[in-house]
């Protein structure tokens, strides 16, 4: 599935951290299609608890208080780390709004995006709220209550040298994280689509990373050839790069994200009503306006809505 970046009014750290902050320098102007300009210090109204969503709770998870929510801290604007090391983004948001209308608190805990859905069936986060995307694969095995609307995109370096065709990615390198829907569609659509043309695949199947910011800044290194991450990750990317990236083509394959449970949890109906409540009061577009990325929003909350 997918990845974003900030600074001053954006923010400042996140996708921008570490390996990437040597290279991804300045803000960029270029247009971000999944929505406005960041603005992480806008205010978002203060949620008071639902009671009749509060009384959906199980009695354990009522008693404990909190909900444990899992995040690959890696991908902004969804999940990320500002300059203190604080887990900060659009997920974890809607996560402490959600916690808040069941009369909970959440408690948001950095992890590698694929041990989240082993860490949901181990009993060790309720909630996983990394940017997954709502398929028919991941609901086999996990509840998913659908909040966003993403697509997946490509990112290459500013004016494409390479001449890279995003809808013929064969032979090329191309980077992903690890776990994400990009990986898989290289596996599953792209390498198959190669060997039927007859021509190689992408090469090693694409150049896998655990952290989407590793991704972002192999292209911008020159290491890969291109990117593919979740549009408003590869939007977000750009916005940071300081005109260093810039996407080719348009977005592609637009689905639901989830807030992964285990599977067939009791918490599922409670974390439903409380989506849909936040977007019917109000809450939710503030939040996915907050990090520029309204454009994603949906209507309707649901479990386990792909199609």
């Amino acid at each position: 599935m997918t990845t974003r970046i900030q600074r001053s009014r954006l923010l400042a750290a996140g996708v921008v951290a570490a390996s990437v902050s040597l290279v991804l320098t300045g803000c960029s102007s270029s247009k971000n299609d999944g929505g406005g300009a960041p603005n992480a210090s806008a205010t978002v109204n203060e949620v008071k608890a639902d009671p009749k969503l509060a009384a959906l709770v199980p009695d354990d998870v009522k008693s404990a208080g909190k909900l444990v929510v899992g995040a690959d801290a890696s991908y902004a604007p969804d999940e990320f780390k500002d300059d203190s090391g604080k887990i900060i983004g659009m997920d974890v948001d809607l996560a402490n709004a959600i916690a808040a209308k069941l009369g909970l608190k959440a408690e948001v805990q950095d992890s590698g995006f694929t041990a989240i859905i082993p860490g949901i069936q181990s009993n060790k986060f309720q909630l996983g709220m990394s940017s997954f995307t709502d398929n028919k694969e991941r609901e086999q095995i996990v509840d998913m209550v659908t909040y966003f609307n993403s697509g997946s995109a490509v990112a290459v370096k500013k004016g494409n040298p390479e001449k890279i065709d995003p809808k013929d990615l064969c032979g090329k390198k191309v980077a992903v994280q690890t776990g994400t829907t990009q990986a898989d569609e290289i596996k599953d659509t792209r390498d198959p689509d190669c060997a039927k043309a007859g021509k190689p695949g992408v090469q090693n199947g694409g150049d896998k990373f655990d952290l989407q910011t590793d991704v972002t800044n192999a292209v911008v290194s020159g290491r890969d050839q291109a990117m593919m991450a979740d549009s408003q990750v590869v939007d977000y990317a750009i916005k940071q790069s300081g005109g260093q990236l810039e996407k080719v083509g348009e977005t592609y394959g637009v689905a639901p994200y989830g807030v992964a449970l285990a599977k067939g949890s009791k918490l599922s109906p409670a974390i439903q009503g409380a989506v849909q409540s936040l977007i019917d009061d109000g809450t939710y577009k503030q939040i996915l306006t907050k990090w520029g990325v309204e454009a994603g929003a949906l209507d309707k909350s649901v479990v386990n809505g792909a199609a």
